[in-house]
């Protein structure tokens, strides 16, 4: 089940986190994956990694912050890279602060990062997606955009705006059999959280039906069933994976 044979992926943030995770799930599944994010050595690392263990991955240098440049990006991808089935929006910024105190370019830069770039490369994307009648969309927003968080007005903003343009998409896409879905992480176990006292952690938990932080692992499996065959009759929907910190 969940296999990707023939398929290739583009997922962004791939250097790091959940973007590493979903990167060498989807390949370890049988997706050739383009490996897309700023830092090149770290895509090489990873690229590395995932074609010594049997997979396919391709770096690609992008930041999605500047959409003016992802057409002339993409025309460096191999041929046989060139095709992308499935798009993985996962690259996203915090700037976080109270309402008062942030600034309007902290609003700005986090809104081009995390909803711009996805709304530009999600454009670039689909129109072969449409020619092959076959795609999958996958946003990775957050349950601070369905539940909001104080000093994350930036932040909640952008992740609740790629919930509604993901809904949007899916009813536009729908006849030419292409999904758009939503992945929405609560709080995930980082480096981030791993250097929080036991006492903050303790107390973030305790907010956690499940009691426990989830992992890159646990967003990386809600992808790939997305990305799926198996997924394939789920559109327009958001998945709520936070072990039940938004109910």
């Amino acid at each position: 089940m969940f296999k990707l044979d023939g398929r290739t992926a583009l997922v962004t943030g791939a250097s790091q986190g959940i973007g590493e995770a979903v990167a060498k799930l989807l390949a370890a599944q049988g997706a050739r994956v383009v490996l897309a994010a700023r830092n090149e050595e770290k895509l090489k690392e990873l690229a590395a990694h995932i074609d010594a263990g049997g997979g396919c991955a391709r770096p690609l240098v992008l930041d999605v912050s500047q959409p003016e440049t992802f057409a002339e990006r993409l025309k460096s991808l191999p041929e046989d890279y060139a095709a992308i089935d499935i798009l993985v929006n996962n690259a996203g910024v915090t700037a976080d602060n109270l309402l008062v105190r942030m600034s309007l370019a902290d609003w700005e830069r986090v809104l081009r990062t995390n909803l711009t770039g996805a709304f530009a490369l999600t454009k670039e994307m689909v129109r072969g997606m449409m020619k092959r009648r076959w795609g999958r969309v996958i946003n990775v927003s957050s349950v601070v955009g369905m539940m909001g968080n104080a000093g994350q007005a930036n932040y909640a903003a952008s992740k609740a705006g790629l919930i509604g343009f993901s809904k949007s998409l899916a009813r536009e896409l729908g006849s030419r059999s292409i999904t758009v879905n939503v992945v929405a992480p609560g709080l995930i176990q980082t480096a981030m959280t791993e250097s929080l006292p036991e006492a903050a952690r303790e107390e973030l938990t305790s907010a956690i039906v499940l009691k426990r932080l989830g992992t890159v692992a646990d967003v990386a499996a809600a992808v790939l069933f997305l990305a799926s065959e198996e997924g394939g009759y789920i559109t327009g929907h958001t998945l709520n994976v936070s072990g039940g910190l938004y109910i």
